[in-house]
């Protein structure tokens, strides 16, 4: 079976599932009963869940470059299912998602984005597109935070990079705000594949770009920009030569 891990958490999850998926379709229709904060709270709560279910440890590096002030857009790059929990859990601050309407579409996945008031958007479609980005950095501008995944997906690509897209760092460049390049390793080992043997992944949250940093750039050299300063990381990784500063153990 493809993806055996994946079926595994949801599977031996289902008592949790059974309590927790009623509660959170019951918060998101009744929105004037609940807070953001306590919405996300509960968001938080089921994503840390399949964390372990998924016998996952996590290991955070850079939260310290996170801005002080709320208003910014992290891009990461993609590896599998795990890859928003994991970030998510890792920032410990409000974020919310840009997030691919097919996988935002699943059982718990729908959960999940509804609590977090996430945006999502056919990558088929230029229009859903476009409506996307302009609600993302509106949001973004307003002072919400927003996780981006500049790939768009992922298809087996584990540690390799693919091409980044220009298009979704407008909405940095149109709400003038900083960018926080996070580069994810190892985390299609998290719910992708088929062993049961416990995961161990890698968050590092590299330093942030602000907006004067990237002032003039194109859409295309912002992506650059990013892509680059995340593969550097990889490879340093790879290469043994990391030197992440503090470390924060999610497991």
């Amino acid at each position: 079976m493809k993806d055996f891990r994946f079926f595994f958490v949801v599977a031996t999850g289902a008592p949790f599932s059974l309590y927790a998926i009623p509660k959170a379709n019951y918060m998101i229709k009744n929105r004037d009963k609940y807070s953001r904060q306590q919405c996300e709270a509960f968001a938080i709560r089921i994503i840390d869940h399949m964390r372990q279910r998924s016998r996952t440890v996590t290991e955070v590096y850079g939260r310290e470059n996170l801005p002080a002030e709320d208003g910014f857009a992290v891009y990461s790059n993609h590896q599998g299912k795990y890859d928003a929990l994991g970030i998510l859990l890792a920032l410990k601050r409000p974020c919310s998602v840009l997030w691919e309407a097919g996988r935002a579409d699943r059982l718990l996945a729908r959960q999940i984005v509804g609590l977090l008031e996430a945006v999502t958007m056919d990558l088929g479609d230029m229009r859903d597109k476009a409506r996307a980005i302009q609600e993302v950095t509106r949001e973004i501008r307003e002072g919400r935070n927003y996780l981006i995944f500049p790939e768009g997906g992922y298809c087996g690509n584990r540690n390799q990079l693919q091409e980044f897209q220009g298009g979704c760092f407008s909405c940095s460049q149109r709400s003038r705000t900083p960018m926080v390049p996070v580069a994810i390793y190892d985390s299609y080992k998290a719910m992708n594949g088929n062993s049961l043997k416990k995961a161990v992944t890698q968050i590092h949250i590299l330093p942030t770009i602000p907006y004067e940093e990237y002032s003039g750039l194109s859409k295309r050299e912002m992506a650059e920009l990013v892509k680059g300063r995340i593969a550097g990381r990889l490879g340093e990784i790879e290469a043994g030569t990391c030197r992440a500063g503090t470390k924060e153990v999610l497991g």
